[in-house]
């Protein structure tokens, strides 16, 4: 942690060399010490160690200057920091302006100069002032802060890209103290809100995924312009096949539109997953993952998109959302499925003002003490419900089913019932959502009996259907009706290879109506939607991926 600081004001430049002199002497190893000509200019200096999320543990400063005397100036500095120490230096002449600044500004002390010795009459007040200080201080949160309002989707879309993409933050509502000092300090009027402020004192407003994933050295654009095989999609399939590939030797491109870890890494908890008895969340697997990937020698941009894909053949070409290019032999497609969107009223204006696809983890500690409802009764349900009952008063699900048992894991479904917060209505749909700047109301319905039901809350979460990100591949991959693309055994009809098929063999089991372009995860056409079978079909499509190679 850097450390505190100590800032000195006197529009005197001798007096201002003396006191730093001696100030330094004693206190130069624990605190940094800052000076100042003027009470503007101090304020300009404050406003930069705030942003840059340093913290000011003592002000001394002259009162007699022009402009802005000491008083106007600590009672300015206060807002900015409340908790640091504030010492006037002053004339025996302005011993009154000192006096009445105790009661006006709450001043913890007033020096008369000079100080000299200042052993006798500069040291001991500094000391017992600076102990006083120490004694209650909390040390600032060393990382990337985000100042925004909590009912906002862009709040809500970067707190979400930080979380997934295992970022450490500290958000800060705008609403409370820090958020409104935070805002003083950056000196924006009209700030495009969220504001994003880094350790190096950089303000980012509103940023962007690619903006943010530039500033925390994400790599977003690719060293080379071929590779033997590039994976698109950094869920379990695609980080399986990335690790299985450049292990394996071939020079390996993996390309995440959003965070590495797909829907499962925004599982709270997969206790099913083969080698970890006490489970483990989405995002630790991720992590795990993606390290494991780059210690082989895999190149991961991330956010980035594929928007096209052309046939060079014998190559492979797909254009990225910048218009950057990039020639493979092989490609594994492993773009996996997201939640489906329901059509009910107010659904659109209200998500990300508490109605939420997925998880969200990044909002269960908003829910602490409240009660939220979450749709779906799949696996991925269950985890989120497990995870926020921890916060929530009351967590409820609906499902439209008479039972999760047909859905969701032995394991999971006794564990739901055994937490006493959690309430699992069936037969049961949500036909509207209600509220004004965000979530207030939910209005369920059974639809055995057709009865309805408003109910107060300021949390939904949605986790139903799947929904393949397939669409960039219109008229080149066959895929079925709902876009999942048709593999293997599934392009054979009556023992006849794809129209447009060029080879004698066969399409290999996890390879599309293309040669040497291959699915593996959720995206692939009857796939089983579990984390282990990802990351098998990760696996699996590598070794096709060589066996293609081997005969191009």
């Amino acid at each position: 942690m850097s450390r505190p600081i100590i800032m000195l004001i006197d529009d005197e430049p001798e007096v201002l060399r003396a006191v730093e002199r001696d100030v330094r002497r004693r206190y130069g190893k624990e605190y940094r010490v800052m000076k100042a000509i003027s009470g503007h200019e101090g304020l300009a200096l404050l406003r930069q160690v705030a942003v840059r999320c340093e913290i000011v543990a003592l002000f001394l400063s002259d009162h007699r200057m022009p402009q802005m005397n000491g008083i106007e100036f600590l009672k300015e500095a206060e807002a900015i920091f409340p908790a640091a120490k504030r010492v006037l230096l002053t004339a025996y002449a302005d011993s009154s302006a000192a006096i009445r600044a105790i009661n006006d500004i709450k001043l913890d002390y007033y020096l008369m100069k000079p100080w000299d010795p200042p052993e006798d009459m500069l040291y001991p007040v500094v000391d017992d002032l600076l102990s006083d200080w120490q004694a209650t201080n909390r040390s600032p949160f060393e990382g990337i802060r985000v100042v925004g309002q909590r009912w906002s989707a862009s709040s809500h879309a970067l707190k979400e890209f930080l979380g997934r993409n295992g970022v450490p933050y500290q958000w800060i509502d705008l609403e409370n103290s820090e958020g409104q000092r935070l805002l003083q300090a950056s000196q924006m009027t009209t700030p495009n809100l969220p504001l994003m402020l880094f350790p190096d004192g950089a303000v980012l407003e509103n940023p962007l995924p690619v903006q943010i994933a530039e500033k925390i050295g994400r790599r977003t654009q690719a060293d080379r312009s071929f590779y033997d095989v590039i994976i698109i999609g950094g869920g379990p399939a695609g980080l399986a096949a990335a690790v299985y590939g450049a292990s394996e030797g071939l020079s390996t491109v993996l390309i995440e539109r959003q965070a590495p870890g797909g829907q499962a890494g925004t599982s709270s908890r997969i206790e099913n997953y083969l080698g970890f008895p006490t489970g483990l969340s989405g995002a630790d697997l991720s992590r795990r993952a993606v390290s494991q990937a780059l210690r082989f020698g895999v190149e991961m941009l991330t956010p980035q998109e594929v928007v096209k894909l052309r046939i060079e053949d014998p190559y492979r070409v797909i254009t990225l959302a910048d218009g950057t290019e990039i020639t493979c032999h092989a490609l594994v497609i492993a773009t996996g499925v997201s939640y489906r969107t329901i059509s009910v009223p107010g659904i659109e204006r209200l998500t990300g003002l508490g109605v939420y696809y997925g998880a969200s983890m990044s909002e269960a500690l908003s829910y602490k003490g409240e009660d939220i409802y979450i749709v779906g009764g799949a696996n991925s349900a269950g985890q989120a419900a497990l995870y926020f009952s921890r916060y929530a008063r009351s967590v409820t699900i609906l499902i439209r089913g008479s039972s999760l048992t047909k859905s969701m894991s032995y394991y999971l479904i006794n564990e739901i019932h055994a937490q006493p917060n959690i309430t699992v209505r069936a037969n049961t749909q949500v036909v509207e959502v209600q509220g004004a700047n965000n979530l207030q109301h939910i209005v369920i319905e059974n639809n055995e009996t057709g009865a309805r039901e408003t109910c107060p809350t300021t949390a939904l979460f949605i986790f139903i259907g799947a929904m393949p990100h397939t669409d960039w591949l219109e008229g080149l991959v066959e895929r079925d009706n709902q876009g999942f693309i048709l593999t293997g055994p599934d392009l054979v009809s009556d023992g006849k290879r794809p129209k447009g098929w060029s080879l004698e063999r066969h399409p290999y089991l996890l390879e599309t109506n293309i040669p040497g372009i291959f699915v593996a995860g959720d995206a692939r056409f009857r796939s089983i939607k579990r984390v282990a079978s990802s990351v098998g079909e990760g696996a699996i499509a590598i070794q096709f991926v060589h066996q293609y190679l081997g005969n191009v």
